[in-house]
């Protein structure tokens, strides 16, 4: 009786020297990888009306802050600017801040210019932003193009060097991928949640079963909507909130969408779908229809943008584990182990 034999194939490893290494070399090594750093930006994006009868949603895409304002400006590189405007009672707020953002984030307040990044210049940056969204919703006030039933959430995304500042207003959000983990940057401003329920009935405002504030929007945070703003203080407020972070080698895409896309899916959910697409083809306009696609196959009921910002190149990425290949071997029987062994010996006897 001859017995079957299973054998696994393993890819062979080189032997490593290994050394104690002390928790201090350590942490001092993490933070020289997190120093020498460099993102390689690059971004995808895409829109779709889904089942509404008119498109509300706007966004701006700049993957080369310095070239695209001029050598005027000057930023850490790289530098990168998103933004993602979720309108509603019709489009004119939304394409007003399309049209006008970059004025009113890098003109209007005097945005800090230099090449290096410290305490001081994040604290100036957050200040510019927190001004800019403030100005921009006292502009939507005064156009007369635009109607006073007219609003737009607003998010950002701004990159300088390693560094990442998202600032939002509304319910758009903004998604990190760590190797493969989603990190909100953004938090929702539904009137429903308990901070933004707390400082919305402080203000005299009330919410209704349907999670509407006075009877009217699904937001709490928003630019425009001057008639609901009319009488102070009102509790549809455009103060925006912010996240920041340095980014890592770790830090793989941003995923920046509208509230279409939140409703349907999770932003795990979402992550996993645009990893799984990077590691196929590597496009991240691609992923960003993909996600689009997908949110309308889960029956979303909204206008849908999204915009992929990556980080760095598939090349950088963490390989998958290397699968183990099971082959099983044939059976033989002695003859054929007799006759197998005489035509290597002869085989090899012809070599020499």
């Amino acid at each position: 009786m001859v017995a079957e034999a299973e054998v696994v194939c393993q890819q062979s490893l080189p032997l490593l020297d290994v050394q104690l290494i002390s928790s201090s070399q350590t942490d001092a090594a993490l933070e020289s990888s997190i120093l020498q750093f460099v993102p390689c930006i690059r971004s995808g994006s895409f829109s779709d009306i889904g089942p509404r009868t008119y498109m509300e949603d706007e966004h701006i895409c700049i993957d080369d802050l310095s070239l695209h304002l001029g050598s005027s400006f000057k930023f850490p590189k790289p530098s990168a600017f998103y933004g993602v405007f979720d309108g509603h009672g019709g489009p004119e707020a939304a394409a007003y801040i399309k049209k006008n953002v970059l004025r009113l984030v890098f003109e209007d307040v005097n945005f800090p210019q230099t090449s290096e990044v410290d305490d001081v210049y994040l604290e100036g940056v957050e200040n510019s932003l927190r001004k800019a969204f403030l100005m921009a919703d006292q502009a939507l006030a005064k156009d007369c193009s635009v109607s006073s039933s007219s609003g737009t959430t607003a998010i950002t995304a701004l990159v300088f060097g390693r560094f990442l500042m998202v600032a939002n207003a509304g319910d758009c959000r903004a998604v990190l991928c760590r190797k493969g983990e989603a990190i909100d940057m953004s938090e929702d401003h539904r009137p429903i949640y308990p901070s933004e329920k707390r400082r919305v009935e402080e203000l005299g405002g009330y919410i209704n079963n349907d999670g509407y504030l006075n009877d009217v929007l699904l937001v709490s945070r928003a630019l425009g909507d001057w008639d609901m703003k009319s009488s102070a203080p009102s509790p549809l407020i455009a103060e925006p909130e912010f996240q920041q972070m340095f980014l890592t080698e770790d830090d793989e895409f941003l995923i920046i969408g509208c509230d279409g896309i939140w409703d349907v899916m999770s932003s795990q959910e979402a992550v996993s779908l645009v990893r799984r697409g990077l590691r196929q083809h590597d496009d991240p306009e691609q992923c960003a229809r993909d996600l689009v696609m997908e949110a309308l196959r889960l029956n979303t009921f909204d206008n849908l943008t999204v915009i992929i910002v990556c980080f760095s190149s598939l090349d950088h990425w963490e390989p998958s584990p290397t699968r183990q290949r099971r082959l099983r071997c044939f059976s033989l029987s002695p003859e054929a182990l007799y006759r197998l062994r005489s035509l290597l010996d002869g085989s090899s006897s012809a070599s020499n």
